[in-house]
């Protein structure tokens, strides 16, 4: 079923004016914004017109706000599983595909040769065994512990352009960035029996006081990362290091299924409105057709669909090649001639990869179909003053509420659907302290995709954790305010100047997601 069938039309809205995307138009002009829906009827676009509107009445929750994935959201029982649950629209042979992706998402892959032939094909330098390793119970990555491993996070590399060639890839969008010459584009610290992994890395922390309305001080930590140990020399001297936790995996083809017009609509590069609110669109390629698109997901908004981060992460994170990306020693590069001289696990009689057709299917269908779960406790009071306040401080700007997804969706499950991701998913000038001086693509080196918000409340129960930002520096949501600079400075200092009451209050309503 898809959800905004059960809406009424535009009727109620006769005469007064709306709010799309922030901003207040009449009814005509807002119905011009639309013209970009190709996919959807007069009748869907008055639907459309009706809730898209932002919230003006924090008095009681809004019209469908509980079921924040669609038709799709899960109503489970909240506990550890609360994001590994399939879309609830889901057909009985989806159903099937969903818990046969879920299978080689949890599949512990092992190195070559292996008795386990559809199995192997390990690395030889990885950073986890499995899809799951660093999506744990699908969730959200984090720091390790002291005394752990680093498996959730890793540390992205790169160099600045050294050539006329690697000027041209970029501005191509051929490239992204340009890897380390030996260790690639991703540090990896494990590797197969028989060869060094490329090192470990060490993260101290340097404290920052910030102190809030009311006499509290906030005390931020901000990481430091020193590799050590290098398994195949030196690194190049201009290399660029940033580290990345691995994001929940909930409600990701829904953002797929987002209209790009949706999008180009809420993008202001040049901040012609004068708001302070710069967002932009991240253009990449479409890893099989090569066409110039959206990059929706990433820190970065490096990639443009869910097939193409899949077959990113086999190949980056777990060193397993599919037919998106053949070269079975991953992230191996030419000089670590040793890693390239390990076996593979491609075997003809399989199919081409080591992951071949359907396992690129299904794990991208599971990852598309996991459900966002419901929110909890909607019409609390203390949540409705939270939200409000979100609101009032321009959170939404960069953090947009809701969308309704297209009606030609390639899933039926995800057509029509009116969301709450509350994100713009394009690329923001976060300021110096998120700052990590490593360009990708379109993105700058003091920029982030916004990332959606939906179940961050739900993060302890289900990760055992608080971490948040793209290295999980954050130890709760108010310090990942706290860490806002760039565009949202100015709703990070008004958060800083709340009373601690409505400080609470902000944050419960961010629980609540």
């Amino acid at each position: 079923m898809r959800i905004l069938d059960k809406v009424p039309g535009l009727s109620a809205l006769a005469g007064a004016c709306i709010v799309f995307a922030g901003l207040f138009y009449a009814p005509a002009v807002a119905d011009e914004l639309l013209s970009h829906r190709e996919d959807l009827s007069a009748e869907d676009r008055a639907k459309v017109l009706n809730v898209l509107p932002l919230a003006t009445d924090f008095s009681k929750a809004e019209g469908f706000e509980r079921m924040q994935g669609g038709a799709g959201t899960s109503r489970k029982r909240i506990n550890r599983d609360a994001f590994s649950h399939s879309n609830a629209n889901l057909t009985f042979e989806q159903e099937r595909d969903f818990k046969l992706g879920n299978g080689l998402f949890k599949k512990l892959w092992a190195s070559s040769p292996a008795s386990t032939k559809a199995s192997d094909g390990l690395g030889p330098l990885y950073n986890a065994r499995s899809c799951q390793g660093c999506h744990l119970k699908d969730g959200r990555g984090r720091p390790p512990r002291p005394g752990d491993e680093a498996v959730s996070l890793f540390l992205r590399l790169s160099i600045p352009p050294q050539t006329e060639e690697h000027q041209k890839a970029l501005a191509d969008k051929a490239f992204l960035r340009i890897p380390e010459p030996t260790y690639g584009g991703q540090f990896q610290a494990f590797a197969v029996t028989g060869l060094p992994a490329e090192g470990r890395f060490d993260i101290v922390h340097e404290e920052i006081e910030v102190p809030l309305n009311g006499g509290e001080v906030a005390v931020l930590q901000k990481p430091v990362y020193k590799i050590r140990d290098l398994g195949f020399g030196d690194m190049h001297p201009e290399t660029l290091i940033s580290p990345r936790v691995a994001p929940p995996m909930i409600g990701l083809g829904l953002l797929q299924a987002i209209h790009p017009g949706d999008l180009e609509a809420l993008a202001d590069p040049n901040d012609l409105d004068g708001d302070g609110i710069s967002g932009k669109i991240s253009r990449v390629r479409d890893g099989r057709s090569g066409d110039l698109t959206i990059g929706r997901f990433g820190w970065k908004a490096s990639n443009p669909n869910i097939r193409d981060q899949t077959a990113g992460a086999f190949s980056g994170d777990i060193g397993i090649s599919s037919p998106d990306k053949p070269d079975n020693y991953g992230d191996c590069t030419e000089r670590q001639v040793a890693c390239r001289s390990m076996p593979h696990g491609e075997q003809a009689n399989l199919g081409v990869s080591e992951t071949p057709d359907p396992v690129m299917e299904l794990v991208t269908f599971y990852s598309e179909n996991l459900a966002v779960p419901a929110r909890r406790d909607v019409s609390n009071p203390d949540v409705l003053r939270g939200k409000e306040l979100f609101y009032e401080t321009g959170c939404t700007k960069c953090h947009q509420p809701k969308y309704v997804t297209r009606r030609d969706a390639e899933t039926e499950a995800h057509q029509f659907q009116l969301i709450w991701p509350y994100t713009d998913l394009l690329l923001h000038d976060m300021g110096e302290g998120l700052a990590d001086g490593r360009p990708v693509g379109d993105a700058t080196g003091r920029e982030w995709r916004t990332p959606p918000l939906w179940g961050i409340g739900l993060t302890e129960t289900v990760n055992d954790h608080t971490r948040f930002l793209h290295d999980g520096r954050a130890r709760n949501l108010l310090e990942a305010i706290l860490w806002h600079g760039g565009e949202a400075e100015t709703a990070r200092d008004q958060v800083i100047a709340m009373e601690p009451e409505e400080r609470k209050s902000l944050v419960r309503f961010l629980e609540s997601l």
